[in-house]
């Protein structure tokens, strides 16, 4: 069911369209081989979907060596300026290296962190038996890459009836243009349209509308509604990462122990 004018206040960024409310019915059926990835876990009461913010993982690493390279121009240029003439350099080219040393240090430290500290999986998990969703969030700022606290990991849990699920899509600066397409979740105030708080959920669609979709039917109808998966599913925390430097730095998934019994467990 797509919605031809937004159903939120206020719809998300690049909004598209809308997807049916959490006790609607699906408006399209399942298709596994649309997935990334099989579901890391279904019984009777919970699925637990895989998501990350970062759509590929060990290329920002490299991204980050290249800016801290560039970073050090700027302070091999004053050592050489000074020891060859006996004097500092001049101050507009001196301020333009400062500038170019200071952005260098800023995006290296912003990928580095960003491929590295974000956790190998964040899992969504849906509890139909207790109506909520656990989320595991990475929380990033990438205006202070250099800060302790703006940085972390977080579970929260929410009311399955209070989300909502929106289409994304603009044209991103890559080369010619590029198309990135992405769904989110919306956490309303109950009873109204009011967005409370939003998250990322899927890169793509397709894969959005295919989890949006199989979350909608686990927790309408059960595990028996979902479609057989052909591949087994990931086991994030313990795969073969030893050619892959970001995931080899990047946390395990660890839920606090009072939520993960929760989420997986009847009332």
């Amino acid at each position: 069911m797509l919605f031809t004018e937004p159903l939120l206040d206020e719809p998300a960024p690049c909004w598209k369209h809308d997807l049916p409310g959490p006790n609607q019915a699906p408006d399209t059926e399942p298709y596994p081989p649309a997935l990334t990835n099989a579901p890391n876990y279904i019984n009777d009461v919970y699925l637990d979907l895989a998501c990350s913010t970062m759509r590929v993982r060990g290329v920002c690493v490299w991204f980050a060596i290249c800016f801290f390279l560039l970073s050090l121009v700027a302070p091999i240029f004053f050592f050489t300026f000074i020891v060859n003439v006996k004097a500092f350099p001049p101050i507009v080219p001196s301020a333009g290296l400062l500038l170019a040393f200071i952005a260098a240090l800023w995006g290296g430290v912003y990928f580095w962190r960003m491929d590295t500290e974000a956790p190998r999986d964040e899992p969504i998990r849906f509890n139909r038996l207790r109506r909520k969703v656990y989320v595991y969030r990475f929380h990033h700022d990438g205006l202070h890459p250099f800060s302790r606290t703006a940085w972390f990991v977080r579970a929260e849990v929410y009311d399955w009836d209070d989300l909502r699920a929106e289409a994304c899509s603009i044209y991103g600066p890559m080369g010619t243009g590029g198309l990135i397409e992405t769904v989110t979740l919306a956490v309303v105030k109950p009873g109204t349209n009011k967005v409370i708080e939003r998250f990322h959920f899927a890169h793509g669609i397709q894969q959005g509308e295919t989890y949006w979709a199989m979350a909608q039917l686990f927790m309408q109808q059960g595990p028996h509604a979902l479609p057989t998966f052909p591949n087994p599913p990931r086991d994030w925390n313990n795969e073969n990462v030893q050619f892959n430097l970001a995931r080899r730095l990047a946390p395990k998934v660890q839920w606090p122990a009072e939520m993960d019994l929760e989420s997986r467990t009847a009332p």
